[in-house]
């Protein structure tokens, strides 16, 4: 079976796709009852109609941050959707290159995670696998001990996450949001493929995905409704907090404070 996303799972991850669906968001937002047009955008860029269809298109067009930033005004994008529209224009250093040396890093974050005895901690590599966990972090979720977790999968595939994460459909949506964010940073991300085509073979994570085109890059500070009764009796509310590692493109370490 091919592992390899369809164009149609890749809608809304790709800059042309994007562009479209930002215009269309756009309208919304600047009280429109229709689509931005393209001529539009262009008049609020100040460019001309022909630069603009051509970089929707996805012909190569010279993108400097100015650029960026007046393309981000004239679509009124968001501060997640601006991000990744900056990453089309920068370049990041691979995770191969950063982490061939830094074991001994590597080892040290790990153990700051376990030396976090309050709260769940965990730390998730850029495709959400989980590299470390504390002991509370596997007592509220034991799959985290399983060979190659993966926080994604196993939010958006398992069944058993529908029925402890109490508004499961608004968090998967979120999930996606962020996937959404990392194969347009990693487009060609072999892992972050294969994940998406595994998720989107449930109906339910398709319909949250072809809605619309929602990029988050991170979730700090998100909040989550959590029904665990190995842990807890009552209903438990978390807030997300997430630190980014140095030397770890793309790594996060996350606690789960209780509020």
């Amino acid at each position: 079976m091919n592992s390899e996303p369809t164009e149609f799972q890749l809608e809304f991850a790709d800059l042309p796709a994007l562009l479209r669906a930002w215009r269309a968001e756009a309208g919304a937002k600047l009280g429109r009852a229709k689509t931005l047009p393209q001529k539009e955008v262009a008049y609020r860029m100040g460019v001309s109609e022909r630069w603009y269809r051509a970089l929707e298109s996805g012909a190569q067009v010279p993108l400097t941050l100015d650029t960026l930033t007046r393309l981000a005004d004239a679509l009124a994008l968001g501060p997640d959707e601006r991000t990744a529209l900056y990453w089309y224009r920068l370049t990041e250093v691979t995770d191969e290159d950063q982490t061939q040396h830094d074991d001994g890093r590597l080892a040290r974050l790990k153990e700051f995670v376990d030396a976090q005895t309050v709260f769940p901690a965990y730390l998730i590599d850029h495709a959400w696998n989980v590299m470390a966990y504390n002991t509370l972090m596997a007592e509220w979720f034991p799959w985290v001990r399983e060979p190659r977790a993966n926080l994604l999968r196993w939010v958006l595939e398992n069944p058993q996450s529908r029925e402890q994460i109490v508004d499961w459909k608004q968090q998967a949506s979120l999930y996606l949001a962020q996937l959404r964010f990392a194969l347009v940073r990693r487009p060609d991300d072999p892992t972050l493929k294969q994940s998406l085509t595994s998720v989107l073979r449930d109906p339910a994570c398709q319909e949250l995905w072809d809605t619309g085109p929602r990029i988050i890059a991170f979730r700090q500070g998100g909040r989550f409704r959590l029904t665990l009764p190995h842990v807890s009796q009552t209903e438990l509310v978390v807030t997300a907090q997430v630190l980014l590692p140095a030397y770890r493109p793309g790594a996060r370490l996350v606690a789960l404070m209780p509020t």
